[in-house]
């Protein structure tokens, strides 16, 4: 079998890795438009549990991905300058560039050699393949090539996010919250190795507007949200990596797959990053579709048993991510809650947990809640 596999973020790296290590006949071939050292971000983040689905099924690459990562048991929450932990909530990261290596070793591992530097103008150009794999991200020219068929959409959330990074040490995945004179400001932030963390900066449209940063260059920029959040900086500097803003694309397939093309990862779905599970999603994308190869003679059997296996485990997780990134979009009127209050919309937010689950997870931030919240028992949070 001939395989295109377009993009070699993680999402193709690893599938091309398990096509390869389950068949070494097969022949795989990777194209990726950019460097082999191009990334943009710093850290990605995991949840404690994300990568369970990779020691269970794929041992070796769990062992060779996870001594690198940075870990943590529990989060924070910072809001008008009281910290709020929250037990049992752990996370770990690792560098964006850190884990393409490493992929990028599995990968030649059992002989793939991705093509860098070469950009795919038409499909045109990979005829001749039994399979076209679109794991070419919210770009993807698979899915726009066939997005009528796909059923494709893209769209836009109104919050405006900035990825930077900085040499400031933290010890926990922290949020921060901050009311200025601009308006609400939030920057996600978490270390992803030793002396290295990652620092989003989120606002809602009106503060965009406010603070005038459509009118800023990345030096001006920088220098701003310096002083923003210099308290939690502590004289440390941000450092760009295309730092530009940006607004979230949720991104939507009502079909995954037209003729012998497929899509996965951001190509298929978008996961807003307050969940922290997007590289997650897609990797566990190309686990399932080999899984769905190994088990299928023929392409289009594989492709109709990869949607039908993934789709209802991938909608759950996205209808969780989509309920957070909707939480977020209205930040600046969460925050006028109680911390302890503000806590427990923020840890619900995904409609997945709710308050005795939670009381199983995290015991220690339940019991303070119910000590110090402010919202009657058995009442609701009035956030107006």
């Amino acid at each position: 079998m001939r395989i295109a596999i377009l993009g070699a973020g993680p999402a193709g790296l690893y599938l091309a890795y398990l096509i390869k290590r389950r068949n070494s006949s097969a022949e795989v071939t990777v194209l990726e438009q950019n460097a082999p050292d191009a990334t943009f971000g710093f850290g990605v983040v995991f949840s404690e549990r994300a990568l369970e689905f990779l020691r269970e099924r794929d041992g070796e690459t769990y062992a060779a991905i996870v001594p690198h990562m940075e870990s943590w048991p529990d989060m924070t929450l910072s809001l008008r300058g009281e910290r709020v932990v929250i037990d049992g909530i752990g996370f770990a990261a690792i560098g964006r560039l850190h884990l393409l290596q490493l992929l990028q070793a599995r990968a030649a591992s059992v002989g793939v050699t991705p093509v860098y530097g070469r950009t795919v103008k038409s499909l045109d150009e990979l005829a001749g393949y039994d399979l076209i794999v679109g794991a070419d991200g919210v770009n993807s020219l698979v899915r726009r090539t066939h997005a009528q068929q796909l059923g494709a959409s893209v769209r836009h959330l109104t919050n405006r996010f900035a990825w930077y990074g900085t040499s400031k040490r933290f010890e926990t995945l922290t949020q921060t919250f901050i009311e200025t004179e601009y308006g609400p400001f939030n920057a996600h932030h978490y270390r992803y190795e030793a002396q290295r963390s990652t620092f989003l900066i989120e606002v809602d449209q009106a503060t965009f507007e406010r603070a005038g940063f459509a009118r800023m260059g990345e030096v001006e920029t920088i220098g701003f949200c310096e002083r923003i959040f210099a308290d939690v900086l502590d004289g440390h500097p941000l450092i760009s990596n295309n730092s530009v803003w940006r607004q979230f694309p949720l991104v939507h397939n009502a079909r995954w797959s037209h003729g012998n093309c497929v899509l996965m990862g951001d190509a298929l779905h978008t996961a807003h990053f307050s969940i922290g599970s997007g590289t997650r999603l897609a990797m566990e994308d190309a686990s399932a579709l080999d899984k769905a190869l190994a088990a299928h003679g023929d392409v289009p059997a594989a492709l109709t048993a990869y949607e039908t296996a993934r789709r209802p485990i991938l909608e759950k997780l996205v209808a969780g991510a989509n309920g957070s990134a909707e939480w977020y979009e209205q930040f600046a009127r969460h925050m006028r809650l109680a911390p302890f209050d503000f806590a427990m919309s923020y840890i619900t937010r995904s409609g997945r947990v709710d308050l005795e689950r939670l009381r199983k997870l995290s015991p220690k931030f339940v019991a303070r809640y119910e000590k110090e919240s402010v919202t009657p028992r058995g009442g609701t949070v009035n956030e107006t």
